[in-house]
């Protein structure tokens, strides 16, 4: 049986189900200049430091033939599906629907609702559009991870300590066993992602296991 050297103990892999590969969010919104990150101010460098690595995941997993799982955060045009008391969060200079630089943030279809060039998906990867900050919540995962008999996920992407995390505590809730690449996630603030690695492995992987890439990649 083969394992992933990782934190607190060795992650297992499976043998009767699959192990896919999750990146959270990696759109153009969240990374570029213009988009909704950087109009809350943000510091969106911290964020495109991981693409070269997230890359090397990802073209592993395409070369092994194991399943890929990209996910948008997105809303309709309309904005039926986002409640309002996300639409008027943050005060920044622009809000969810207002027109950017790339096109309305954080609407389907929009140029900056993209995921970056670097990780855009291959035809016959799942792509799952999540309208709020975990992949489970008003999508198809949990069916599509049922159908494809995928158990264990490993999750990269943005950000941290809200989405990714956010999905890695749902997956795990619902009984999937989770692993967070370390250098294949990042935050605007380095030090909530450092004390959400620090929670999620914490009382023996009360969440799941944390490991670097160039293990993962092993």
């Amino acid at each position: 049986m083969s394992a992933i050297a990782a934190q607190p103990y060795e992650y297992t892999l499976p043998e009767t189900s699959k192990v896919a590969l999750v990146i959270i969010d990696m759109q153009r919104d969240f990374l570029e200049h213009g988009g909704f990150g950087d109009a809350l101010g943000n510091d969106v460098t911290q964020l495109q430091s991981i693409v070269p690595t997230v890359k090397r995941l990802l073209e592993t997993f395409r070369s092994l033939g194991l399943p890929v799982i990209h996910t948008i955060e997105a809303h309709q045009p309309d904005l039926s599906d986002c409640p309002l008391s996300k639409l008027n969060r943050g005060k920044g200079d622009l809000k969810i629907g207002d027109r950017g630089t790339m096109g309305r943030i954080l609407i389907v279809g929009e140029d900056g609702n993209n995921i970056i060039p670097e990780l855009t998906p291959k035809e016959g990867e799942i792509v799952i559009v999540k309208p709020g900050k975990g992949a489970f919540c008003r999508t198809s995962l949990e069916e599509i991870l049922q159908q494809e008999n995928i158990t264990h996920l490993l999750f990269t992407g943005v950000t941290t300590e809200v989405c990714v995390q956010t999905t890695m505590r749902e997956a795990n809730d619902r009984g999937y066993e989770c692993l967070l690449i370390e250098d294949g996630t990042a935050s605007y603030f380095p030090a909530f992602k450092s004390s959400t690695i620090e929670m999620l492995r914490a009382q023996g992987g009360i969440i799941g296991w944390t490991a670097n890439a160039d293990d993962v990649i092993a």
